[in-house]
């Protein structure tokens, strides 16, 4: 974990795979200008490729798979809940955690959980976002950084970058456009959030 100026919040990024946004935020988090710090990552798949990165950039890792829990939803993020509240943590961050979460963890982190989308919210909750967009012939895609709540990729909008779609983009060309967008925008927002509490 880095040394951070004592008004920053310490924030958690839940993963399930290689981790680029988390990677992003790790990395503006580390400025003294960011108001928050990763202090922990945790994945749900225990081979997840962003927890080498995360420790390769001084960030503690844990992992908690679910599949012991089997269909135990809630106890599998009771354990991961008690891992945040150990390390001091404030607010999380959803990072291609690919997990419906229950409305118990969505109520114990309310106000405090955010996640990033790969659209323009309200349009194309859900998956394959960009193949929809495309197939709407929409002039211009993006993503968004939300509020966590009970109903999927609804809650209140914290912020959104937009994206043009080309005549001759295919869903993985944006993808990897909008992957870019997102890997500003996400550490913006949080910072801007985190300030707020700080503030607050």
């Amino acid at each position: 974990m880095s040394s951070q100026a004592a008004s920053s919040v310490p924030v958690a990024v839940l993963i399930s795979g290689t981790g680029s946004n988390m990677a992003a935020l790790i990395d503006a988090g580390q400025t003294a200008a960011s108001g928050y710090d990763v202090a922990l990552v945790v994945s749900n798949v225990e081979d997840a490729g962003g927890r080498a990165i995360a420790a390769a950039k001084g960030v503690q890792t844990l992992s908690i798979p679910h599949k012991p829990f089997g269909k135990d939803r809630e106890a599998h993020e009771r354990a991961v809940d008690a891992a945040l509240r150990a390390a001091g943590v404030e607010v999380v961050a959803l990072a291609g955690y690919m997990r419906i979460l229950t409305p118990w963890l969505v109520r114990a982190w309310e106000g405090r959980m955010l996640n990033i989308h790969p659209s323009l919210l309200p349009l194309y909750p859900g998956l394959d976002t960009h193949a929809r967009a495309l197939a709407a012939r929409d002039a211009e895609a993006g993503c968004t950084v939300h509020l966590v709540t009970e109903g999927v990729d609804e809650g209140p909008i914290l912020g959104q970058a937009r994206v043009p779609i080309l005549s001759d983009d295919t869903p993985a060309a944006l993808a990897e456009r909008v992957k870019t967008a997102e890997h500003r925008l996400y550490p913006q927002v949080l910072g801007d959030f985190c300030k707020g509490l700080a503030r607050g």
